[in-house]
């Protein structure tokens, strides 16, 4: 099994999680192994830990780091690193790194339901387990239809989209990628569909809801800083601005100091920081990078240490 993910903002991200040759860290969408590659080979006494929830990630990592002694590769979403760490018996980190969203790999393998550039069941489960894309979509309602649409796709013909679906699975369920994106492309006005492709955003939404992604990153973020040592730096790469604003808002409340009322003559509240900001600024991908691997140009990392 080949895992075909170039690892984004490689440079960039290596840099930010400053990593200590005896350190430990948790690449917790470690994919085909890009970054995680790179953290190994700095590390020598250290240990580093992949996990991912992906069966054909799995696979390769195991095949890639098969003598490397000091990787431990174990399945499981990120979400539930607390549990892994706990079964490794690991009791902190010195740095996480989540690179969040769909791979190359699960983009490009046309069985697995991820693109609009491909017939394919639809499918996009990115643990293979649990409800499909599919399933979603023939039985949900309008109403829950146009709240995903709009709130994780931030799709602003979600209503004629949900109609355009509902009026087509009652001829015949929707199974196929095509057809979807077809019925999607039907429901956009005329003069929208020939600038960016019209299903991407209705694509977007629903992967998003069949893998839980929001919620299982608000989960991650707490428990990746939770899991750091003082020092530890977790970093994170996003791909969109849900994904991106939930990163900036978490990192900033770990960095927020006092939060008495301004006209308060002295702090009652006792409250200090527990995070700065490595970068005060997100990092993007360079015109080089834009060049080699044109879906770089959405990512964002933030990075945030530990200070208490």
């Amino acid at each position: 099994m080949e895992f075909l993910h170039r690892p984004v903002l490689l440079e960039e991200t290596i840099a930010s999680l400053d990593i200590k040759p005896d350190g430990i860290y948790l690449d917790g969408t470690a994919g085909g192994g890009g970054h995680s590659a790179e953290i190994l080979r700095r590390l020598d006494k250290g240990t580093l830990i992949c996990t991912d929830k992906d069966p054909d990630a799995i696979e390769t990592l195991s095949e890639r780091f098969s003598e490397s002694r000091n990787v431990k590769i174990v399945r499981s979403d990120f979400s539930d690193m607390d549990t892994v760490l706990s079964q490794l018996g690991i009791e902190g980190l010195d740095g996480v790194l989540l690179d969040i969203g769909v791979s190359s790999h699960q983009l490009d393998t046309a069985s697995r339901g991820f693109s609009y550039h491909y017939d394919a069941p639809l499918d996009m489960r990115m643990s293979r387990s649990g409800a499909t894309c599919a399933d979603l979509v023939n039985g949900l309602s309008y109403g829950e239809l146009v709240k995903i649409l709009f709130t994780y796709g931030e799709e602003k013909f979600a209503k004629s989209i949900a109609r355009a679906i509902e009026r087509e699975r009652a001829v015949k369920p929707i199974t196929t990628t095509l057809q979807l994106a077809e019925i999607v492309k039907s429901a956009y006005p005329p003069a929208k569909r020939h600038e960016k492709h019209p299903a991407r955003k209705t694509f977007q939404a629903l992967r998003i809801a069949v893998n839980g992604e929001l919620d299982r990153l608000s989960e991650g973020l707490d428990k990746a800083f939770a899991a750091l040592k003082k020092g530890g730096r977790l970093s994170v790469i996003t791909f969109h601005s849900l994904e991106d604003r939930m990163v900036k808002q978490r990192m900033a409340s770990w960095c927020q100091g006092c939060t008495c009322p301004k006209d308060f003559p002295v702090c009652v509240c006792g409250k200090t920081p527990s995070a700065r900001l490595v970068l005060k600024k997100p990092a993007e991908a360079g015109e080089a990078e834009l060049e080699e691997n044109p879906r770089s140009r959405s990512a964002k990392l933030r990075c945030c240490e530990r200070i208490k």
